[in-house]
């Protein structure tokens, strides 16, 4: 085989984890939807498609499923920690480093005087010089509660 074969991640897994994060996230199913009749109709996709994915999500530890005796999945019973993240339901270090530089520069815009907005600037480039990879670290340390080890 000389090419790689074609994604299935963004057409069709995730899109199918997302629709199940959703329904797993809201009390009408009470946590654990039906596969066929809530997380096809959520995701928009074919039937097919939704029985394929979870059965990948499934391999790859994202998703909890409920079987029944033929190994088909019946309900989607919880999902990882990972796959909030993945879904958008949880933070990632690197969405809530974008957020904070975002917030950074928009109060040096908005701030009511100068030197405020003056600070603000200042904080907004310094944050901007560490760079997404360590500011990434930094929020890690921050969603998750410790503080990483100097280098």
């Amino acid at each position: 085989m000389t090419s790689p074969l074609p994604d299935t991640w963004f057409t069709r897994d995730l899109p199918v984890l997302r629709a199940i994060a959703r329904l797993v996230d809201a009390p009408e199913h009470g946590g654990s939807p039906y596969l066929l009749g809530a997380v096809v109709p959520a995701s928009g996709l074919p039937k097919a498609d939704v029985v394929v994915a979870a059965k990948a999500l499934a391999s790859a530890g994202y998703i909890e499923p409920l079987t029944n005796h033929a190994g088909d999945i019946v309900r989607i019973t919880a999902i990882s920690a990972e796959a909030r993240r993945l879904a958008g339901l949880w933070p990632t270090p690197q969405g809530e480093w974008d957020r904070l530089l975002e917030q950074l520069a928009a109060r040096a815009e908005r701030a009511p005087t100068e030197v405020e907005r003056a600070r603000w600037r200042a904080f907004s480039e310094a944050a901007a010089a560490v760079g997404a990879h360590d500011g990434a670290l930094l929020m890690s340390a921050l969603i998750g509660g410790y503080v990483p080890r100097a280098r």
